[in-house]
């Protein structure tokens, strides 16, 4: 009889299901709020981040740019860039390469896509235009082409002052028809603005108030841009100009001095990123790949999310470990009482049974956790 007590008291039964009905109830909350998390891996992941990266466009601001001006150099008139940029742009669905078609769309500009299009990744993209070679590109490409002047590095410290992206239209270096190398030049710039996320300041301060600090801006796009957006939007620090695997190189620095780093970005150049860091997090409206290759994918776009998911996740640490713990206990306690003879054959059911309950229960509350509501201003 003894035997059988002890029999059923080491039946696993709460023990077992302790860790799986939690992972569950935390994946369902984040569900129902517009997270989807892909697995409890992740899930119990990021609960552990204590550093956070962040792409701009797409995850920042609204990924919604618009050409705000048109900076001709040279005889070249605004129609003739415009058509230049969009004939190129039109093969790329990068949000800025959109924002120059619908420019050149709005402004009633006529232009035909280009021939011989090849996308330079970080840097921008090249294609026959007209049966002549042109690009549209950032600071960075008009370096590497060796097309950069003093009146072009003058126009574009104005522009990005302002807290604007650059696109940069032009001639690449080239071999003309009679053999004879032609050297490249800048026909105009884009000034192209896109606007801060209005949930993205509340959403920064209630990932610092649950102690993920530092948040880092890793972004492709030029350093004065980086860090006035970054400044406004209460960034802790600002990396511009990075190419995919610099942003991996930044992320491996943080894991280094952090520990667990998450990664939020939308692009396809944000999708290696987003893999090299202990959890992805892809925006809904991102591209496929970057939706792919995260872990967790925030339906609605909003920012605020991440700071629910990792404070879910960390609640669905404690729920586990709680429920081991009590599984465990309870346990522990019966089979020094059935060694001792101090208990029955029902009371041995009741308390295994009745720990399985309890455990499913106490996960369940998971369901009920509200969000966060957001902080009060002081009163004066």
């Amino acid at each position: 009889y003894r035997a059988l007590v002890l029999l059923v008291i080491a039946c696993p039964c709460a023990l077992v299901i302790a860790t799986p009905i939690s992972i569950v109830s935390g994946l369902t909350a984040l569900a129902r709020r517009g997270v989807l998390v892909k697995g409890g891996a992740a899930l119990e992941a990021v609960g552990s981040l204590r550093a956070l990266a962040v792409d701009k466009t797409g995850t920042i601001t609204r990924g919604q740019p618009e050409v705000t001006a048109v900076h001709p150099l040279g005889t070249i008139t605004q129609s003739e860039i415009l058509a230049i940029a969009a004939a190129i742009d039109s093969h790329s669905t990068h949000p800025l390469a959109q924002a120059v078609v619908a420019a050149a769309d709005r402004a009633g500009v006529p232009w035909s896509r280009a021939a011989n299009y090849r996308s330079i990744g970080g840097r921008g993209a090249e294609a026959d235009v007209d049966a002549h070679p042109c690009f549209v590109g950032n600071h960075r490409f008009t370096h590497d082409a060796g097309v950069c002047t003093p009146e072009v590095e003058a126009l574009l410290a104005e522009i990005e002052a302002a807290a604007s992206s650059v696109v940069i239209v032009g001639h690449r270096p080239h071999t003309g028809a009679d053999g004879e190398p032609c050297a490249g030049r800048v026909l105009g710039v884009l000034a192209i603005r896109d606007t801060l996320r209005p949930e993205v300041p509340q959403a920064l301060a209630a990932l610092h108030r649950l102690g993920v600090s530092p948040i880092v801006m890793l972004s492709g796009d030029n350093q004065r841009t980086v860090s006035a957006i970054a400044s406004e939007a209460g960034i802790d620090e600002a990396n511009g100009d990075l190419l995919p695997e610099q942003k991996i190189e930044a992320l491996h620095r943080l894991q280094r001095e952090h520990g667990a780093v998450g990664m939020v970005g939308d692009g396809v150049n944000d999708a290696p990123a987003l893999a090299a860091a202990t959890v992805g997090i892809a925006m809904g409206q991102g591209t496929d790949a970057a939706l792919e290759t995260a872990d967790i994918a925030l339906l609605n776009n909003d920012l605020q999310k991440v700071a629910e998911a990792i404070r879910l996740g960390r609640q669905t640490l404690r729920m586990i470990k709680g429920n081991i713990v009590f599984a465990l206990g309870i346990k522990f306690l019966f089979l020094l009482l059935a060694a001792l003879g101090y208990t029955s054959l029902w009371m041995a059911i009741l308390a295994d049974t009745g720990a399985t309950l309890v455990v499913i229960a106490n996960a369940l509350t998971l369901l009920r956790t509200r969000t966060a509501p957001p902080p009060v201003a002081p009163t004066v």
